[in-house]
């Protein structure tokens, strides 16, 4: 598979780019584990770049227990040696970052009441909190907050960041007419909820050009809809992929269950998201199409559909050597099933195969699951903050 370069000069050794992944392992306080090191020591060296799980990048952003710390210069020495281990060989290592927003709770606070664009309450799951409205004083603390995330994964040694602005997380919930109803400048129509994620990407690109003394990339993850109503329909979305292809971003990465999947509300659409998103950005950034690629034909129809990039996460959960055993045309021993007596051979977390063996156990193709694997086709993915079947 052929290198790609990007614009600031990058180059991956290949187009295969491992997804975020959530292992659910850090310490209580978001400090690396050994656990999470080792997770993807064992996944990197054969794929061209990996994207590492999400980080808060303030102690209001946090989501999930489990979850990376990026918000403080303490979190900067283990941050450190995640990095190291996910370049091995000529990997590009890159960490997401985010501010979970409303999709937290008060336990997981400590206390606290979750925050949002507005006090909404997510519809999904059924027991989300009602969120705190956030005062102007705190939005510009939070978008100085992801700056400063931004100059600590430059100290720690990554290649770049990618912004969260996908499963229904705060950079979403600011654009989303369901979570956001506000009427100062953050809030109004389509147009002028797009003022909060310009504003998170002025300030990590900012944070590039004064810390970063290499070429550092600046990605942003989206998700193409919501179910609720209001929510993100498609024609918004593609609005705010017209933004990305003139912002300071690098890349855009799709967030979906499938890379075939159309249009979750308007069933009378039969084009494929990724084409849509293809078209809209007309090459002005490169875009990684991700969901669902098992296989280096899945991989390849990806790229046939006009991405630059394609991702995969839970093949990866399942075959950290993919990369490698297609080079050397050993797909024969690819894994495309998981056996739960090889997930500690396998370098999987404690935690994160509790997961698996949960929300995720009908689409990880366990060996022991005797009924056939859910296609996301045509609904939303648990990672992408739904638990409404289409």
């Amino acid at each position: 598979m052929a290198p790609y370069t990007f614009k600031n000069g990058i180059t991956l050794k290949n187009r295969m780019v491992m997804s975020p992944t959530t292992t659910m392992s850090s310490f209580y306080d978001g400090h690396v584990t050994n656990d999470e090191i080792a997770f993807y020591g064992a996944r990197s060296g054969g794929l061209g770049m990996i994207i590492g799980e999400v980080a808060n990048v303030i102690a209001s952003g946090k989501g999930f227990e489990g979850e990376l710390s990026i918000a403080n210069d303490g979190d900067i020495a283990g941050l450190s040696e995640l990095a190291h281990a996910m370049k091995r060989n000529g990997t590009k290592a890159v960490l997401q970052i985010f501010h979970a927003g409303r999709k937290s709770n008060d336990q997981i606070l400590r206390g606290n009441q979750p925050v949002s664009a507005s006090a909404i309450k997510a519809a999904y799951p059924a027991d989300s909190q009602t969120p705190r409205e956030l005062t102007a004083d705190e939005i510009d603390d939070i978008i100085t907050a992801f700056g400063d995330a931004t100059r600590r994964a430059i100290a720690a040694g990554f290649d770049g960041v990618e912004l969260h602005g996908a499963n229904t997380y705060l950079l979403q919930q600011f654009f989303s007419p369901n979570s956001n109803q506000r009427t100062d400048k953050w809030g109004g129509n389509r147009d002028d909820r797009m003022a909060f994620a310009k504003a998170v990407i002025a300030s990590a690109h900012t944070a590039i050009d004064q810390y970063a003394d290499r070429p550092f990339l600046l990605g942003y993850r989206i998700s193409p809809e919501e179910i609720e109503t209001p929510g993100i329909r498609l024609a918004d979305t593609l609005a705010f992929v017209d933004m990305l292809g003139d912002s300071a971003v690098d890349y855009v990465h799709t967030s979906m269950g499938s890379a075939h999947r159309t249009s979750l509300n308007d069933k009378s659409d039969h084009e494929p998201i990724i084409a849509k998103l293809v078209a809209q950005l007309a090459g002005r950034k490169p875009l990684i199409g991700v969901g669902s690629v098992e296989t280096p034909a899945d991989a390849d129809a990806v790229l046939d559909m006009g991405t630059d990039l394609v991702a995969m996460g839970r093949e990866m959960i399942r075959e950290p050597q993919w990369m490698e055993k297609v080079a050397d045309g050993d797909e024969a021993s690819i894994r495309y099933q998981l056996s739960p007596s090889e997930m500690a051979e396998l370098k999987i977390p404690r935690a994160m195969q509790d997961y698996l063996n949960g929300a995720f156990y009908s689409v990880m193709h366990f060996t022991t699951d005797p009924e056939a694997a859910a296609d996301y086709q045509n609904q939303a993915a648990p990672m992408e903050g739904f638990e409404k079947k289409m």
